[in-house]
């Protein structure tokens, strides 16, 4: 799960036309932890670090003091922060959220960095991802009593030099990118790329999505754990939105037949539209894992304890 609110949409959308979504998004998560509680799900919930903190003055204090250098100056969440007139906490902030995470049965807190960095973009360097990394680490240790593990890259971004500064400031677990060649360089915008990953989600247009529990070596480095599809929202179009729900659901059952891996994503805030329609979609599904559960001993772990599964731990 990408918990980010609006610091992972800030250079896309102004947050003054988001304010209804973001309440529903809030009102949406407690109902999707209750239905993992109900199933058995067990998942880890990336949060960006500054929903952490109580307000933009907490934010502040906990911020890195070398902060990303990006030549698109719009990328930076401090910049733009910088720029608004009006704070709307409620688009920001979530500490209550964020300990309701961590009540609940299954739920790991992990990191989406502290401010939505880009880690390939032009302009930014790596002692600046580390001290954003520092940052997320210390607010949520502080804070929450909590060492963060698992970490997902804004924009799916990485590569090998920052999996070695996550490995070294404590990340076990990174989730990666499909082998498919639309996943590759994310930072690289195509809308060649889209398109396949959008048709995707429809027809098969990849490599499976499905996978053998990956091989590390036990000594030093991250386990990565491809993902293997988003769950796209409900967004209106019930022909389009049931033929993607019916891959997911094949893609599970190939799963469960063949004992191997199936990553599922998706951010919170995806609920924010007809937040009903999509609650009853992902009990929909859930109800069809507990069946895969029951028939092939299908299991649900979070991404540290699929590390812990790699690791033999």
């Amino acid at each position: 799960m990408d918990f980010e609110l609006h610091w992972g949409r800030f250079d896309k959308y102004p947050v003054e036309k988001c304010l209804s979504y973001y309440s529903e998004t809030r009102k949406v998560i407690p109902k999707i932890l209750e239905l993992f509680d109900n199933h058995g799900v067990h998942a880890t919930w990336a949060a960006v670090g500054g929903l952490m903190a109580e307000n933009v003055e907490e934010w502040r204090h906990y911020s890195p003091k070398v902060l990303p250098s990006y030549e698109e100056k719009g990328y930076s969440a401090y910049s733009w922060l910088d720029s608004q007139k009006e704070i709307f906490p409620e688009t920001l902030f979530a500490p209550q959220l964020v300990k309701e995470i961590l009540l609940t049965k299954g739920q790991e807190l992990g990191c989406h960095t502290y401010a939505h960095y880009y880690t390939c973009e032009k302009g930014q360097e790596l002692a600046q991802f580390r001290a954003d990394l520092k940052a997320a680490q210390n607010l949520a240790e502080q804070k929450f009593n909590t060492k963060l593990e698992s970490l997902v890259f804004p924009r799916n971004q990485y590569d090998p030099q920052v999996l070695q500064v996550a490995w070294e400031e404590g990340f076990r677990t990174l989730r990666s990118n499909p082998a498919d060649w639309f996943w590759k360089h994310t930072e690289v915008r195509s809308f060649v790329k889209r398109l396949f990953r959008t048709g995707d989600t429809l027809i098969p247009l990849g490599k499976d999505s499905f996978y053998p529990l990956p091989e590390v070596n036990a000594v030093e480095g991250p386990v990565l754990l491809p993902t293997s599809r988003l769950l796209r929202p409900y967004v209106g179009n019930r022909i389009s939105h049931l033929q993607r729900f019916s891959r997911i659901k094949s893609e599970m059952q190939r799963t469960a037949e063949k004992g191997m891996v199936y990553h599922l994503w998706w951010h919170p805030h995806n609920f924010g539209h007809f937040p009903k329609q999509n609650l009853q979609y992902l009990e929909e599904l859930l109800v069809f894992f507990d069946g895969l559960r029951e028939e092939y001993g299908m299991k649900s772990l979070n991404m540290k304890e699929t590390a812990e599964l790699v690791r033999g731990n």
